[in-house]
Order: structure tokens, then sequence, then C-alpha cells
């Protein structure tokens, strides 16, 4: 096909006004029919000339198959320096040398911290053991300090409790927890410092090396180089060591709600882990301070940051949270919150653990620390920085070479200047003159509804997909192999993407050339990110500039290749130019991607039995693929045919699919090298329910069964058949969580649970609740004090009865918070030697006195440590998991009483 050529309908129309010419001259015919053609639509027939000749012989029609594997090998080339920058953790290695950030030191600091075992608060591991190591090395560090420091160490045990809206809102409190504090300063002393904040407590039943051991360890080497270098400091450098991050941010609240040390801090460092090993990731700054992305950028050695990922993580899609809530929210302090994100499918399991973190990884980590702390202990903003702090920052990094940044309102004005190039671009063709513009106004807005007919129903065919790979029970088929993801979402999105545009080609545009749908498609798909360019920076979002990259090289893309393309049509030096124009948005747009996947994929796996999580990936990879082929659309109207392209791609999908369904790809894997364990949760528990009389009604025990992931003990029961349906566990309607001792209140996210019979428990230091006193208040309340005492670990759990309600108690800032579902929830933990947790509620009765009284309450009592965790049972049937299982198993009690 030669792109000169005619269309049929300008043929057709040629001949009739011939016909009805009759003897006229034929240059007056010319004349009519190339009249008529623009009123059709000019740029319809590019390269047309009087006598119906231009550049004969060049051709539109691309070769399907070349046109195919050079943009595979193409977005595989991208693939490949993507990774290649990821795998390179350190740009210069420094690590010896004298100064600077010893690894080897910090991972003999983290082989020590691991070596103790799992670390949960109120144990012997955390309190004891880790402290002591601590206060043990911070004591060699500060022998060897220079003179023109000064080391202070102080053991907090704070006591204290605040309410968080974190997993649907609950209240937290927490007695004589552990936090160690250092506070380096100059000789002379300071007025204001700097925090560095890690925890050292873990999940019970892991090691907890990345979450958070390593970064505690980094900390202790940044501390010794510190303390050891001649160059003087202006302000003091606080490394906080908290011991009860894990139960949920306990120990940060009290360093910054009551140590004296707190009103010197104006800026943070959190170092935090959601994946173990790889580079540690900036992914939230601020509150605004744009001086501290700032510091970050001058300093950072190996900058890895993304405000992307800041807005993706405090939108709360992530179930997740770190200390830099409680600094920004209870100390009004800016920061940093830096953390791990490789390798999410072992974070708080037995994996955890100090050989998996590559000297690398720490090496990097270490050096990007001591230079920030270091430049901002030598800061002339730190002491006025509350001078510093409107506006907020975009930042991102490129391939972890360097980080671009500049003040959100500058990127405001950038992107709507490049909204301003588009409409400019674009208006040149729209506002031609109506007798020439008439077609490809049509065309256009065709254009538009094609491609947005073409993502919706591509997204409907992976979700139909997705929700009957769902049904039949082989979800998470691609949790061990994320490739099978590809080959099922991935292909499925892009034929139907392709079908889409192959039939509006073959139905729709059959008599306009392939050149002119070519640039055609390639304006719609420049009009749709500018669309996005336009709400993302309206709605105030910093990832506005990932549009902007995605609007910005298209467009000059296609302003440096149109006339070659014009001239010679789409031939290889076309698409070689083409893709080189493609290459930074595509490029950062596959970096992007990666880091989505690597963050959520793991995620999916722990993220409870309602959601269904091919539906959720499926939908993210449709979303990816729209992206990265939106300007490859143009494509599909260059080649001769996509028919062996569609063909191809539904044969990989339809393969896929049937093993698949088959069950030929299991979830979970038990590779030493590279473990991707299924999660469960065994609670040997012992329930007692009591009455309004204080008469025991129920009383029974049960090992609880929890899977945190859609398959639920499907997989399991084959390995341990006692694990069925037959005993499902069943809500109690009227106890508080359905009656079960929930440790935090995820049951909005796990509503499928087991309860297995088992012998009931008793642990040697049982948990004791009474009520100490009832008064009835002047305003006509009823005021209940409660007394407990018990393990480190306790939930409290309150419902109100028809006619009741929780006007106050003695816990939070005073006013009672409830928890998804309507129930109160409440979280306890202590260190050691703490007293008896003695609190008050206040219930208002809005009608008379129920028969069935006022309101019910549970405690659940966890014992995640010591002998009282075990038990013969639980031991037995931990035994009898397979080996690509992770279960956490430990003992619980719930008792219940209405009053």
């Amino acid at each position: 096909m030669e792109w000169s050529s005619e269309s049929a309908a300008v043929r057709r129309h040629r001949g009739t006004a011939e016909r009805r010419e009759g003897e006229a001259d034929a240059s007056h015919g010319q004349r009519e029919a190339s009249a008529q053609e623009d009123a059709k639509g000019v740029g319809r027939m590019w390269g047309k000339t009087e006598n119906g000749g231009g550049s004969r012989g060049a051709k539109t029609a691309l070769s399907e198959a070349r046109t195919a594997l050079a943009l595979a090998l193409y977005l595989l080339a991208l693939r490949a320096l993507v990774q290649l920058s990821l795998q390179r953790l350190v740009l210069s290695r420094t690590s010896g040398l004298q100064g600077e950030f010893d690894a080897r030191q910090a991972r003999d600091y983290l082989e020590h911290i691991t070596a103790i075992g799992p670390r949960t608060t109120g144990s012997t591991e955390n309190e004891i053991l880790t402290v002591q190591y601590l206060l043990e090395q911070i004591k060699l560090i500060e022998a060897q300090s220079n003179s023109l420091h000064s080391i202070s160490v102080d053991i907090q045990r704070p006591t204290g409790s605040f309410s968080i809206d974190f997993l649907g809102g609950f209240t937290s409190y927490y007695d004589n927890i552990t936090n160690v504090v250092v506070k380096l300063e100059p000789r002379d002393g300071a007025e204001s410092a700097i925090l560095a904040n890690c925890h050292f407590d873990s999940v019970a039943n892991s090691p907890g090396a990345s979450d958070d051991a390593v970064s505690c360890a980094v900390m202790l080497e940044v501390l010794r180089v510190m303390s050891a270098s001649p160059e003087p400091m202006q302000h003091a450098v606080v490394f906080l060591f908290n011991g009860a991050e894990e139960n949920v941010l306990q120990a940060s609240h009290g360093f910054i709600t009551q140590h004296p040390w707190a009103s010197l801090i104006r800026a943070f460092i959190n170092l935090e882990a959601a994946g173990v090993g790889g580079k540690e990731l900036v992914f939230q700054t601020g509150p605004e301070n744009p001086w501290l992305v700032q510091a970050y950028v001058s300093a950072a050695k190996h900058p890895f940051a993304s405000v992307v990922a800041q807005e993706v993580f405090q939108s709360g899609i992530i179930p997740s949270d770190t200390d830099f809530r409680i600094y920004r929210d209870f100390g009004n302090i800016p920061g940093i919150d830096l953390a791990f994100i490789e390798n999410g499918y072992i974070y708080h399991t037995k994996y955890d653990t100090a050989d998996r973190i590559l000297i690398d990884s720490i090496q990097r980590a270490g050096d990007n620390i001591l230079a920030v702390l270091k430049y901002l202990a030598t800061s002339d903003t730190l002491a006025s920085s509350s001078e510093y702090r409107h506006g907020s920052m975009v930042f991102f990094d490129v391939l972890g070479l360097l980080v671009i940044a500049y003040p959100s309102r500058v990127g405001s004005i950038i992107n709507y200047m490049v909204v301003m190039a588009v409409v400019l671009y674009l208006g040149k063709k729209l506002l031609r003159p109506k007798h020439r513009n008439a077609s490809y106004m049509r065309d256009f807005l065709c254009g538009l509804g094609i491609t947005f007919i073409s993502w919706f129903t591509s997204l409907v065919t992976v979700l139909i997909i997705a929700v009957f790979i769902s049904l039949i029970g082989q979800s998470l088929s691609w949790y061990n192999y994320f490739y099978i993801a590809v080959c099922l979402y991935g292909t499925a999105t892009v034929a139907k993407i392709i079908f889409i545009h192959t039939l509006a080609k073959r139905f729709y545009y059959m008599n306009a050339s392939d050149l002119y749908l070519g640039e055609l498609f390639f304006d719609t798909s420049l009009f749709v990110h500018c669309a996005f360019l336009v709400a993302l920076t309206y709605q105030g979002f910093c990832s506005a500039f990932m549009s902007a990259v995605w609007v910005v090289f298209p467009l000059l893309t296609k302003l440096c290749v149109y006339k070659d393309f014009k001239k010679h049509g789409a031939q290889g030096r076309f698409i070689a130019l083409y893709l080189l124009g493609m290459f930074i948005p595509y490029l950062y747009g596959l970096y992007l991607i990666w880091a989505v996947f690597e963050m959520f994929t793991p995620i999916l796996g722990r993220s409870g039995s309602e959601i269904p999580p091919d539906v959720v990936l499926a939908s993210i990879l449709a979303v990816c693929v729209m992206i990265l082929s939106s300007y490859f659309i143009t494509f599909i109207y260059l080649v001769n045919s996509t028919k062996k392209t569609i063909l191809s791609l539904i044969v990989v999908c339809a393969v896929t699919f049937l093993l698949v369904c088959t069950g030929a790809f299991f979830p979970y894997s038990s590779n030493p090298e590279s473990p991707k364990p299924k999660r469960v949760f065994l609670q040997h528990v012992s329930r007692t329910f009591h009455n309004l009389e204080g008469s025991v009604v129920k009383r029974d025990s049960g090992i609880w069964i929890n899977g945190f992931d859609y398959t639920g003990m499907s997989h399991v029961t084959p390995h341990i058949p006692e694990i069925n349906d037959t005993i499902r566990a069943h809500c109690e309607e009227n106890a508080p969580l359905c009656g079960f001792p929930w440790y935090l209140p995820v049951h909005f996210l796990i509503r499928k649970n087991w309860y297995l019979p088992a012998p009931e428990i008793s642990p040697r230091n049982p948990a004791h609740f009474r009520l100490v006193s009832k008064e009835k208040m002047p305003w006509d309340s009823i005021k209940l004090t409660f007394e407990a005492t018990g393990p480190s670990h306790m939930s409290f759990y309150v419902r109100t009865h028809k006619g009741s309600t929780l006007s106050q108690w003695s816990l939070g800032n005073g006013i009672p918070v409830t928890s998804r579902g309507g129930d109160y929830f409440v979280f306890y933990s202590h260190g050691l030697q703490a007293s008896a947790w003695q609190f008050w509620i206040e219930v208002q009765q809005v009608s008379e006195e129920q028969a069935e009284g006022m309101v019910t309450v549970a405690i659940a009592a966890h014992y995640l440590s010591g002998e009282n965790k075990r038990s013969s049972q639980l031991d037995a049937l931990k035994k009898k998991f397979p080996d690509w299982s992770f279960p956490s198993a430990w003992v619980s009690t719930y008792s219940l009483f209405v009053f």
C-alpha cells in the first residue's frame, strides 16, 4: 500500500464529478475533486499532488512481526536498565575509610541484636537483653568519642494513651515501656536538635532483622562515626532507640509527648521497613517544610525518593503506618520517612533474618543517614525551621543517580505551561477553517471514544477473568511467579486494546490513510495524558509531574519526527526516532511500575480474606498496560495487520488461564533462597462469657485460626484435614468483635476464621479483670471503673446496648473512638514491672435502664513471649503445617462481662 494512494471514497467522488461535468476540461475536473476532498477532511491523504503522484513507493504499512518484536525488545531493554539501576545499591564504596560509615561494623551490631531472638514489648529479650546490649555499645562509643562532642544517655519508661484512626480507629494505652535515648551535642550544648528514630522491638515469632534491627544497627554506627568526628556540630542529634513501635507506635508517642529532650527537636528522620533489604526509599516528607527535602537532595549519596510513594502511602490504601505519624500529629514536627521495600514476602516472618540483608544495603542506608544528619546538624535552617515550613515539594530520583526537587507551586506553573503547549499544538488543527477541519474534529472525537472504549472493555475483560479465577479457588497463582500475572492479565489487556482499535481501523476508518490515523491516535493519547495532567495539578497532587513527563517528551518527539514522517512514511528510521524520543517517559514509567508491584504484590498476600487479590492485581496491571500502550496505539494503525499479534496474545493468555485453572502454579514457596510463605495466625484460646449477674453462661476453648490471605485454608486442608469448613468460626452476635480475641481491630478484613476444639489452656499468669466501682454522676450518666492485670499485651472491647452511649472515658484524649463496626477497641501493652491497669468509662443512658444491662465489655489477654505463649496442642498443630507456610502462634484468653 502506498502512502500517497487515494482512498476509495475519493476515487468514487472523482468519478461522479467527472461524469457530472461531461465536457469540462481535465484541469477544471481536478480542481473540483481537490476542493471536494478538502471539504471531506484535509489531511486524510497526506502527500497527494495534483496528478495523484507524490512520493510513490513510500509505504505506510509496517511489518507486523518486526514492529511487535521491536516494541517488545524496547520494553525489555528498558526493564533491564531499571533492573540494573535497582541492583546497583551503592554508587561508590567508602566502607572502612576513616570518618566514613562502616557497614561491617553495623552488620556486627545487627547480628548481635537478632541473635537475641524475637523481641516483643514486655519480654525479657526486649526489655532487658536488647537494652543491655545497646547500652554496652553506646558506652564503648562514648569512650571513643571526640572531646568536641558530649554524649548523654537516658532510659525512659513512659506511660500514656492516645487514639489513632489507623485500621478503622482505636485507642492505645501503654505502661512502663522502654526507650533508649542518646543525645550527641557540642560540648557547650545546643538549643535545637535533629531526631533519628528506629525501633528495636519486633513482632512475635520474627527475628525482626529488617524491621527494624538493621535501622538500629545503622544508627549505632552513625553515632560512632559522628561522635568520633573532629568536625564541630551546630545542633544536637538525638538518637531514639524505641522499644514499642510494633505496639502501634506507642514508644514514639511516649518520647515526643513526655521526654524533656523532645522540646529540642526541630525535625526527624525515621528509619523503617516494609520489606527486607534493597534500597531504602524516602516515601514521606514534611508536612510542608521543603527545606528537609532539599537537605536530602543535597546530602544523600545514594538517593532513592519519590513523591508518588508519599501520596500513595498517605492515601491510606496501604494498610500500614510508621512513627512518622506520631511525630507529625502529636509533636507537630516535620521529618523524612525511609523504609526498605524489597522482598516484602518475608516481612514480619521467621525469614526476616540478618543474613538476607546485603552488606551494600546497609552501606547505602548508613551513607545516606550519616550524610543527611551531618548536613542538618550543621545547618543554619534547623534552628529557625518554622520560618521555612510553608510549601510542599515535588521530588523524584532518576534511577538512583540523583534527585530532582522543586516547589510544588513551580511544578504547577510548569504543568500549566505544558498544557498550554498542547493546547497550541492541538488548537492549530482544531481551529482551522471549518471546511478543512470538520473531518479531523470528528475523527479526533471518535478516536477519544474508541480509546476509552478499548480501555474500559479491556478492564472489564481482565476483571471477569480475575473474578472467575477467584471463584474457582485459584487466587494468588501469581504470588510465587509474578510473570504468571503478566501472561494472564497483561496479555488479555493488550489483546483487547489491539482488537478494539483493529475493528475501528477496519470498519470505521477504512477510507483513511494509515499515516493520518497514526497521527490522529498520537494526538488522542497526548490529549488524554494532558487531561490527567490538568486534573492532577488542579487537585494539588505533586505526582502530576509524571503526567507532565508523559506529555512533554512525546510532544517534542512528534515535532521532531513530523517532517520525516510525512516525507518518508513510517519506516525503520521513524520507529527508531520515535522510540528514542519516548525513552525517558517509558523508562521512568517502568521504574515506577516496578516500585508499585514490588510494594503491592507482597501486601496482597496479607491483605485479609475479604479483598480478592486477583481483582486488585488485574486492575493495577490493566492500568499500567493502558499507560504503557498509550503512545504505541499509533502502531496499530501503521502496521499491515494485527492478526498474528492478537492471536499470539490470545494463545499466551488462554494457555496461562488453563494452567491457572488446573492449579499448575502453586502460590507459596519454601525455597530457602526466596521464600514466599502463607501467613497463618494460631491462637490457643480459652473463652468465658458472663451474664449480667456475673454467672458463667458459656465456656469453651480451641485453637482459633486466621489465614491472612484470600485463599483461607484451602491449601492447608489437604495437609491438615481437621482444618476444614466444618469448624468455621461462628460470630457471637451479642459479643464485641464476635467473641474472639483480636490482637488488632482487623476483623473487617478477615471474616473467614476457623475454630478447632482443644483442651482449655490455663496460663501461669492469668489475666484478672474486675469492676472497681459503679457511680451515678450528677449529669445522669454511670461511671464504671475497672482494673485489669495480665500479660504484656491485652485488648479491651466495649459494646454499648440499645439506649446507651459511651460519652467519655479515661483513655486517649477522653473522647471514645469507635472501630469499624461500631465496637470500641483499646490496645494495651506494658513493659516490665507494670502496675495494675485502672481506667473508667462513662455510659449515658438515653432511655430507661434495660433488663439486659447498659454495656458489654470483654478483655482479651495475649501471651506473646515466655513459657505462657506455648501449649502442647499449639506445638503439635504447628508441626503439621507445610514448610511453605508461616504459622505464628500464641496463647490467648477472652472474658466477657455485662454491666
